[in-house]
């Protein structure tokens, strides 16, 4: 009987990816109000220096998977080249139609000169 109220221990909840160890970028090559492009693990995420801290989204519009790199970085604000969405790079957040969708966010970690990203 007691097999029935024995408890199994929980599975683990959230990342099982082990952390990305390789800089994705050097935080002196994003001055502040600016944005880069780059490639981590095969997902191509923005980096967007605000104010001297460094924010990671995925770089593709969630309205039309437009490439926002080529986009212009307003403060914490991103807009979209193709039809002017603007996304928090903070949240992820979508401000302005026409997307809704909010962008995915990353964890980014800041070594010295080095910017490391989990995807």
């Amino acid at each position: 009987m007691a097999g029935l109220f024995a408890r199994k221990a929980p599975r683990p909840v959230g990342r099982t990816r082990p952390t990305v160890t390789t800089p994705a970028a050097k935080r002196s090559d994003i001055p502040p109000g600016t944005a880069k492009k780059v490639d981590v693990d095969g997902v191509e995420v923005l980096l967007c220096n605000v104010d001297g801290e460094i924010y990671a989204v995925e770089d593709v519009c969630t309205h039309d998977g437009g490439p926002l790199d080529q986009g212009e970085l307003q403060g914490c604000k991103i807009m979209c080249p193709r039809h002017g969405s603007l996304f928090n790079v903070k949240t992820g957040e979508a401000l302005t139609l026409p997307a809704v969708i909010p962008l995915p966010v990353y964890t980014v970690r800041v070594d010295s000169d080095d910017i490391y990203v989990d995807v």
